[in-house]
């Protein structure tokens, strides 16, 4: 096994690691179809070879290519490192600033198995979300952070690191893109093209820029989502005896289960893929596993009736469970689910995302690479009875919402009858969960804020969520609005819910959902408890980039925005920019991310405390505006939460200056200006 040393010494190439291609017993990403030319075909592999010195190029060129036409593209499975995959402890790592060496933290934990989808082709969730291009660029990025000085910024363009420039001790260190392609080319047969060329790549939201924290995050999420979905569609606070159907368990989706258990209801999830369920099961995310529908629906009918916790796989298609549940419905009378929604990967369905009900997991894995076009039929007529399913439960008391997957965008495009009538081009007859559920959070400043102990130890992680409890226990005792309090007590449950459900997977790190004030006070509690030796080493702050300002998405995380500007991308670009002017660490631009390639531009940040007065500075300054960037938006967009808090963030901050939008201007007024 090679050490931390040697992984950041740069390539080996003398002597070439042994080429061990793919893995056993690891889930692999599915075969990839971008239908290259020829001259195509030769330019990925020239792309791929330019890393390596000539001497090596022959055999290499050989491998290469039979990588890009077995699997569709240069993984460079030879170079796949021998060490254990996993977030060390800061300090092993040989670096010259602890910036650099958290950064490698995030990255290694990014591929460890436990927590990546696909670990052997750099894939962390959502089916091709991707750290790294190759395995070249992991091993060059390493090298060039072990380097790093505080006067240097690494640049990574799309997972390719162009080198280490001259800059200075306040800017970022790291400065990522990914799939920055011509608007008008960033169409999905396009991606397909330049990724196997080796040129562009898709990060997905948290995975290119080496934030995620595993399953955790939208374990977090899922539990707020389910929680004020039951406040708001049934009228209740205690799920106990409800039913959430739903469906994946791979990647992000896994997290389900977790939070179904969690809240107190009942889950059912549906997984094709027995490796995802398997995996689940064996970590205790869920409770009991079946591949008997008929064994569903007796759980379903016991668990409902006692209203007892359960968490239940289904090793199946979901279609056929949606289908089965309308059955029990038509032949019985009884509606045996109140609410729904999906988790598949639906933004890449013709790939790996969603696989159709007619065929098996395995013959859909064959025929998707064999006959995309046959598969992508099948895929759309699948999502065609997905619908029609949740139709019919829909005439009764059940709710189902867009859990920003684009499984209902999607499903238009595959003819579903999804429409709205009278609705714009962002809505369809069942909300996107940003519309119904966490638009007013969002509006409201609250959003996924998260840490990581970057020591590797649990005790450090337990300091943090005493710090974080008593942050928010303070600001409540000292007076907050109702609907703010509510935010806060729901977040202060996860945190205690968090600890005793064990959720860490790969790093120690927590998620809560939090506000402005919230997360600076966090960050500075932190801080100090670094500078006074409480918590041993650093700890990287960042958040999901769905959150209140990194992302523009009009189907999920801008759903809500009604001014006409949902497919405009310039709170996310100034997010970008703004959070690498106020202190972050390292900070990230992508193309894509949730809902799919060319339909969201996102950004992220990483910012690293160490316990100095710096460092506490540059965390004041940077979560400000990573959170008044996108209060101010949806203040502009007609929201009157966003605006009121905007008006009161205006008023404890002296340096904030925001120009205001007048009152809504009158309908009457409008009407007759545009009279014939």
């Amino acid at each position: 096994m090679s050490s931390l040393q040697e992984l950041c010494s740069g390539l080996p190439l003398r002597p070439l690691p042994e080429n061990r291609g793919r893995w056993a017993g690891v889930p692999h990403a599915p075969v990839r179809t971008p239908d290259l030319s020829p001259a195509e075909e030769q330019l990925a592999l020239r792309n791929a070879l330019r890393y390596f010195p000539p001497d090596v190029q022959k055999l290499l060129a050989q491998e290469f290519a039979q990588e890009l036409r077995q699997f569709g593209h240069i993984y460079m499975y030879r170079f796949c490192p021998s060490i254990e995959m996993r977030a060390y402890p800061i300090d092993q790592y040989p670096c010259r600033t602890r910036a650099a060496a958290a950064i490698m933290h995030m990255i290694m934990n990014n591929l460890d198995p436990a927590v990546a989808q696909f670990p052997q082709e750099l894939v962390t969730y959502g089916g091709n979300g991707q750290v790294f291009s190759n395995w070249a660029q992991f091993w060059l990025t390493m090298s060039y952070l072990s380097k790093m000085t505080e006067e240097q910024t690494l640049v990574m363009y799309s997972g390719h690191p162009l080198g280490l420039f001259p800059s200075s001790p306040g800017a970022p260190r790291l400065v990522i893109t990914n799939g920055m392609v011509i608007p008008n080319y960033s169409s999905r047969a396009e991606y397909e093209k330049l990724f196997a060329l080796g040129v562009t790549m898709y990060g997905q939201m948290t995975a290119g820029s080496y934030c995620y924290i595993g399953p955790q995050g939208i374990v977090h999420g899922t539990v707020l989502t389910v929680l004020n979905a039951g406040r708001r569609y049934l009228g209740i606070e205690d799920l106990a005896g409800k039913v959430f159907v739903t469906s994946g368990l791979g990647g992000m989706s896994g997290a389900q289960a977790k939070a179904a258990a969690i809240v107190g209801c009942i889950g059912v999830i549906a997984e094709v893929d027995k490796s995802a369920l398997v995996k689940r099961h064996r970590q205790g995310w869920l409770m009991e596993v079946t591949d008997s529908l008929d064994h569903c629906i007796v759980r379903l009918r016991e668990a409902r009736k006692k209203k007892e916790v359960l968490s239940l796989g289904y090793h199946g298609n979901v279609v056929d469970l949606w289908e089965r549940l309308v059955h029990e419905l038509d032949t019985t009378g009884e509606l045996l689910v109140d609410l729904g929604s999906d988790q598949t990967s639906c933004h890449n369905p013709f790939n790996g995302g969603y696989y159709p009900v007619q065929l098996s997991f395995s013959e859909a894995q064959s025929l998707m690479s064999s006959n995309p076009a046959a598969f992508k039929n099948l895929v759309q007529e699948s999502l065609r009875r997905h619908v029609s399913a949740i139709n019919r439960l829909a005439q009764e008391k059940f709710f189902f919402w867009d859990y920003g997957n684009a499984f209902l965008l999607e499903a238009q495009r595959a003819g579903a009858d999804v429409e709205k009538k009278g609705a714009n081009k962002t809505e369809f007859r069942y909300p996107s969960y940003v519309q119904h559920i966490m638009g007013d959070i969002f509006s409201q400043g609250f959003g996924p804020f998260r840490w990581v102990c970057t020591s590797g130890d649990p005790q450090d992680l337990a300091v943090t969520d005493h710090l974080a409890t008593s942050v928010l226990e303070k600001a409540i005792a000292d007076g907050v609005k109702a609907s703010v309090k509510l935010q806060y007590m729901d977040n202060i449950r996860w945190i205690r819910e968090a600890a005793k459900h064990q959720l860490v997977v790969g790093s120690q790190a927590r998620i809560l959902y939090s506000d402005q004030k919230g997360r600076v006070a966090i960050a500075v509690a932190i801080n100090q408890a670094i500078a006074s030796g409480k918590i041993k080493a650093p700890v990287v702050l960042s958040r999901d980039h769905h959150d209140v300002s990194g992302t523009d998405s009009p189907f999920r995380e801008t759903s809500n925005i009604y001014d006409g500007s949902a497919f405009c991308a310039d709170m996310a670009v100034q997010n970008f920019v703004g959070d690498a002017c106020r202190g972050a660490t390292w900070v990230a631009l992508h193309n894509g991310g949730g809902v799919g390639w060319g339909e969201v531009i996102n950004g992220g940040f990483g910012l690293v405390l160490d316990g100095t007065s710096q460092a506490e500075q540059k965390a004041r300054m940077m979560l400000g505006w990573d959170v008044s960037n996108g209060v101010a938006r949806r203040c502009w967009s007609g929201n009157p939460k966003a605006y009121e808090i905007i008006c009161q963030t205006m008023q404890e901050n002296s340096g904030l200056v925001v120009t205001l939008p007048h009152e809504v201007a009158d309908e009457q007024v409008i009407q007759r200006a545009l009279r014939p």
